[in-house]
């Protein structure tokens, strides 16, 4: 293919901001520290919002919101919420109970450290959890 012009060349770069061992690269060090755009910054940002909008999704950890998961999950288990992906509220007597077993566990080794409203919700859940779970098995 000689017909008197020259092919040009194309080059292949690389831009990703790691290496094969997932370093940075040094030469995009350099440049995200000489750049005069605020790519950067822009990034930091965008960093910031996310994981701002991620904290603000999950609601502070308490012993009380705990209980209250766990108090959830029994009545997931126990039919009252439908499965997300089926669309099908679905029983599972031996998870409830394991879930409750384990919200008891949880009261006898925290027995003596746990404040008054602390102590009353876990009691008040517990009871009412047992009762309702004793009733489904009973139905069932």
């Amino acid at each position: 293919m000689d017909n008197g012009k020259k092919e040009k060349a194309f080059v292949i770069k690389d831009k990703r901001i790691f290496d094969e061992s997932g370093e940075a690269r040094a030469e995009d060090l350099k440049k995200e520290e000489t750049a005069g755009d605020n790519k950067a910054a822009k990034k930091s940002l965008e960093k910031d919002d996310q994981a701002r909008t991620q904290e603000d999704y999950f609601p502070e950890v308490t012993f009380s919101s705990f209980v209250l998961s766990l108090s959830t999950t029994v009545m997931y288990h126990l039919g009252d919420f439908p499965d997300p992906a089926t669309n099908k509220a679905e029983k599972n007597l031996a998870a409830a109970k394991q879930t409750i077993d384990m919200l008891n566990m949880i009261k006898i080794k925290t027995a003596g450290n746990l404040d008054i409203d602390e102590k009353e919700l876990l009691e008040g859940i517990l009871y009412e959890l047992m009762i309702r779970y004793v009733k489904e098995k009973e139905a069932g």
